[in-house]
């Protein structure tokens, strides 16, 4: 139980990933809220969590939006008069048309960085008042491992996880004084209950060669290391990345 009462609020925890997440979290005593755009899914799985002996709540939640970041915000701290935790974890990602980059449409380009650009600012923005006020907090910035490797033909996916990685940095140099941490995990090819079309089966068995353990990565693979940096054995760790992929890369 090291985040026995804790609120975490984690994004885009509806499926796949960030569903993980947020049954992890409760596991680990937090109260979780489940911030996430598809009222139905999300609602599934605040019950879940509650089925499972926990505390959680869903928030309707548009990361891409200022003031629905804010409001989950509002919300977290009406139920829970705290806030502790933030994953970023919302992305677009399932749903990208691999091709080549100068085949990308502007439209394209423009509504993925909303997503996984802007809304790991607008929700690291929201959470900083209270997290400020509590003088610590901590902020998980979920990349990804693919932009250490030049994957071809999801560019603006790439970018949009580079930046993550970048901002995580200078988060942590902002924030540094209030007794914030800001870190990243960068997961490789994670299998979940969501349909993939981004990596085809030829390049699913060309990672898993080259890994030096030689299964499929699953979301239970990094829900360790979430806890690990929500929780208060990664006091003085920020600022940092924290490769999860079975030793596909080493960076």
């Amino acid at each position: 139980m090291k985040l026995q009462d804790r609120v975490a609020v984690v994004t885009g925890a509806g499926q796949g990933i960030g569903r993980a997440y947020a049954h992890r979290l409760v596991e680990e005593g937090a109260r979780v809220v489940v911030a996430e755009l598809n009222e139905a899914k999300g609602k599934a799985v605040a019950e879940e969590c509650l089925a499972a002996g926990g505390q959680a709540m869903f928030v309707r939640t548009d990361v891409a939006d200022e003031a629905s970041c804010q409001e989950m915000v509002a919300a977290t701290l009406r139920q829970f008069g705290r806030l502790d935790i933030l994953v970023n974890n919302a992305a677009i990602f399932s749903t990208i048309t691999m091709k080549p980059f100068w085949e990308l449409g502007q439209a394209e380009w423009d509504e993925l960085m909303a997503v996984n650009v802007r809304g790991v600012w607008l929700a690291s923005k929201a959470v900083v008042p209270p997290m400020r006020q509590q003088r610590s907090g901590r902020i998980i910035n979920i990349s990804s491992a693919a932009i250490f490797m030049g994957r071809p033909h999801y560019l603006h996916y790439i970018a949009s996880k580079g930046a993550v990685f970048a901002m995580t940095r200078a988060m942590a140099r902002e924030l540094g004084d209030f007794g914030i941490t800001v870190n990243t995990i960068t997961p490789g090819a994670t299998y979940t209950e969501i349909p993939r079309e981004t990596v085809t089966p030829e390049q699913r068995d060309a990672m898993l060669r080259a890994q030096c353990i030689k299964r499929p990565e699953e979301p239970r693979d990094l829900v360790g290391t979430v806890v690990f940096l929500a929780s208060d054995d990664a006091a003085f760790v920020t600022g940092q990345t924290i490769t999860v992929n079975g030793g596909l890369t080493f960076y």
